[in-house]
C-alpha cells in the first residue's frame, strides 16, 4: 500500500509518499515547501489571509505531487501554529475548499503518542522503557512508556519559535546574557513536574525527534544527513551545554555557518538549544539518540496498525472547538 503524508510546521509543509508493505513505512519520495509561518504569526495570533493562501498553495502541490507518486489522498495535519491561532476553525475550512484536503490538527498529547510510537518502531523493543524529547515550532512533547505507546505523555508551550519571538525579539543580537537567563527560568520552571516524572520512571533509552534536535545533533559532532538514516546519532548533554554557550555569542546571521545549524532556523537555534539542554538536565538525561522517525512516520504507522478509522476519528475531532493550544503543563495518560 501507498500512502502519504503532508505535515504543516511552523517553517514548512512537508510531504512523505511511502510504502508501507510489511507494516513499515518505506520513502519513496519527499518534497517540502518553504512556509515560514512562524515568522509571520506569534503564537496565539490569528493567521493572516496571505498565509493560509500560501498556505493551501502548498498543500495543493503536495496533494498534486503525491497522486502523481500513486499515492492516495495524504493524511494531511498541521502542528502548533496552525492549532493555536484563534481562527484554526477557518483556516481548515478555507483550505479543504480550495484543495479538497481534510487539514486537522493535533492536540499536543496525541503528537507526543505518535512520536513516540514512531521513535519505538525505530529504536527497537530492546531499547526499554523509554524517553522521548521533541521540539517542534510552538511546543515541547514529552513522553515516557514501555510499550508500543505511551505510558504517558505532556505538552508543553516551549517551541523553539515560540519562546524566540517571546524572549529574542527585542533586536538585540546577540540576546543579552540576562534574555538566555529568562528563557531558561521558564523552561525549568515549565518542565519541572514533567523531568520529576521521567527521573523516577528512570528511562533505559531517551530518543530525541525534530529537525531542532537533529541540527543541534550535527552542530554538536553527529554525522552529517548525507550519511544516511542508518548511522547511529547521539546528543551528549555536555556537548550541547557548550553549544547553548556558543549559540548565545553569534548574531543569527552568523549562526547559520555553524554545521547543521540552516539559515532558516538560525534565529531559533539558541531557543531550541536551551529548551534540550535544559529538559535533558532536569530529566537527568546524560545521553539522547537522535531519532530520525518522527510524527510523520507516527502518523503512518497507526494508520497502517489501527486502520483509515482511526484518521477519521482525528479529523473530526480537529473540528471542535475546544481551546487547542497547550496550557503550561498537561500530562495524559494513554489509553492502549
Amino acid at each position: 500500500m501507498r500512502i502519504s503524508v503532508v505535515d504543516v510546521g511552523s517553517n514548512t509543509v512537508r510531504l512523505v509518499v511511502a510504502d508501507t508493505e510489511g507494516g513499515v513505512p518505506l520513502p519513496v519520495h519527499t518534497a517540502k515547501w518553504r512556509l515560514r509561518l512562524s515568522e509571520r504569526v506569534r503564537p496565539g495570533d490569528a493567521i493572516p489571509e496571505e498565509s493560509v493562501d500560501r498556505l493551501a498553495e502548498a498543500v495543493a502541490e503536495a496533494s498534486r505531487t503525491a497522486a502523481k507518486w500513486g499515492a492516495a489522498g495524504p493524511l494531511a495535519f498541521a502542528t502548533a501554529v496552525v492549532r493555536a491561532a484563534p481562527n484554526r476553525i477557518d483556516v481548515l475550512r478555507e483550505v479543504r475548499i480550495r484543495t479538497g484536503v481534510e487539514l486537522c490538527t493535533l492536540p499536543g498529547e496525541l503528537e507526543a503518542e505518535l512520536t513516540f510510537l514512531a521513535a519505538r518502531r525505530w529504536m527497537g523493543w530492546r531499547s526499554g522503557p523509554l524517553a522521548l524529547l521533541d521540539i517542534g515550532g510552538g511546543s515541547l512533547e514529552v513522553a515516557f512508556g514501555r510499550g508500543r505507546l505511551p505510558d504517558f505523555v505532556a505538552s508543553l508551550p516551549l517551541g523553539a519559535a515560540r519562546l524566540t519571538h517571546e524572549f529574542f525579539d527585542g533586536g538585540q543580537d546577540p540576546p543579552a546574557p540576562e534574555q538566555v537567563r529568562a528563557l531558561r527560568r521558564r523552561v525549568r520552571h515549565q518542565l519541572r513536574d514533567v523531568a520529576a516524572r521521567i527521573r523516577w520512571e528512570g528511562p533505559r533509552t531517551a530518543a530525541a525527534t525534530s529537525r531542532t534536535f537533529q541540527q543541534l545533533g550535527r552542530m554538536c559532532g553527529a554525522a552529517p544527513g548525507r550519511h544516511g538514516p542508518f548511522v547511529e546519532r547521539e546528543l551528549h548533554r555536555a556537548a550541547l551545554r557548550q553549544a547553548v554557550a556558543r549559540l548565545a555569542e553569534l548574531p543569527a546571521v552568523e549562526r547559520a555557518a555553524l554545521p547543521g545549524i540552516s539559515a532558516p532556523r538560525a534565529a531559533q537555534s539558541l531557543a531550541g538549544a536551551v529548551v534540550g539542554h535544559t529538559a535533558m538536565k532536569l530529566t537527568g538525561l546524560r545521553t539522547v539518540a537522535v531519532c530520525p522517525w518522527a510524527i510523520r512516520e507516527g502518523v503512518m504507522l497507526r494508520h497502517v496498525e489501527d486502520g483509515p478509522s482511526w484518521w477519521a476519528q482525528v479529523c473530526r475531532r480537529s473540528e471542535e472547538t475546544a481551546p487547542p493550544d497547550p496550557v503550561p503543563l498537561r500530562i495524559a495518560t494513554v489509553t492502549k
